[in-house]
């Protein structure tokens, strides 16, 4: 096995094929069932399962001089963000920035907000975030990562909003307006993605993850967004609330529970969300109205359809 001899490659880390070669390992071997190809000229052991860092590992052994950045670092950092299977790298100017299939290099003119963990030098969260607005992923998705970074433990919303006001690249006012709206608490992307479709239409933003007390301030019930002043609850119910029967039963208590204490519910599932987005948030302007907010609270603007909704 690859490994157990003095000068071999360990195969469980990502090795070169010139350090395979030199250790005596055919090409004939690489090419065969014990190992498998990360990107060309990088190996692993062919039971590794390969992950976010061992990838990134393999990528920097194609550009030794680069760091991690944009998606792959914002995954290191537990950020969510779609962004296929590429790693994505940056360069300081000047820097070799080839093409090489499955690697994405950028050149990057500054060089602040590096930080180095489990020994691979990579962009901080805050940076990840902004590089990412300069890369073009829209507010929506944007605050979806900020939320992500927060929930992680890795980055403060004010953090977020500091580096996204120094920031220098393109899109820095995309990146400021994302940071402002990203709230602590949250439990999933499709409940901030549901609080972004109410803000982007211009009703007022509810409060996230509301939490009714007993009489002696013991967390009794949560919500996921809640207008207080109105006593009006929105919840996001994702398909295991369908496909769980006692998750269900649960549901059913809850609301019961709640409806009992004088508060209203309106619940959004995923296909109403992207199917219906237009009548979500009329269930919501209507509900608003019949709560007695004012009428110009309630007013829902077509501004919400400038932004993408991804899920």
């Amino acid at each position: 096995m690859v490994g157990t001899k003095p000068g071999h490659p360990d195969s469980r880390e990502p090795f070169r094929r010139d350090e395979a070669l030199q250790a005596g390992i055919s090409v004939r071997e690489l090419t065969g069932p014990r190992f498998q190809k990360i990107f060309h000229g990088v190996y692993i052991a062919a039971g590794v399962q390969l992950n976010d860092i061992e990838r990134t590992r393999a990528a920097l052994m194609v550009f030794p001089a680069a760091f991690a950045s944009h998606a792959t670092a914002a995954r290191i950092w537990g950020g969510i963000v779609a962004d296929g299977d590429q790693v994505h790298l940056s360069v300081a100017p000047g820097g070799v920035r080839s093409r090489r299939r499955g690697i994405r290099a950028h050149q990057s003119s500054q060089l602040t907000g590096l930080v180095r963990h489990r020994g691979i030098q990579l962009s901080s969260p805050a940076r990840s975030f902004c590089e990412l607005a300069t890369d073009g992923l829209g507010l929506v998705e944007l605050v979806v990562l900020g939320v992500s970074l927060v929930k992680a433990g890795r980055v403060t919303p004010e953090e977020l909003i500091a580096t996204a006001d120094g920031w220098p690249g393109r899109r820095a006012a995309v990146a400021s307006r994302a940071a402002r709206l990203v709230r602590p608490e949250v439990d999933s992307p499709m409940e901030s993605r549901l609080r972004m479709l109410i803000v982007l239409a211009g009703l007022p933003e509810p409060t996230v993850n509301f939490v009714i007390r007993h009489e002696d301030g013991q967390w009794r019930l949560r919500f996921d967004l809640c207008y207080q002043e109105l006593k009006l609850i929105i919840e996001y119910d994702g398909d295991h609330h369908a496909v769980d029967a006692r998750q269900r039963a649960r549901d059913l208590e809850r609301r019961e529970q709640i409806e009992n204490l004088g508060y209203r519910i309106i619940v959004v599932q995923r296909h109403h969300f992207y199917e219906q987005p237009d009548q979500v948030l009329q269930r919501i302007a209507q509900a608003r109205r019949d709560r007695g907010a004012p009428k110009s609270s309630c007013r829902v603007r077509a501004t919400w359809r400038n932004y993408q909704f991804r899920g």
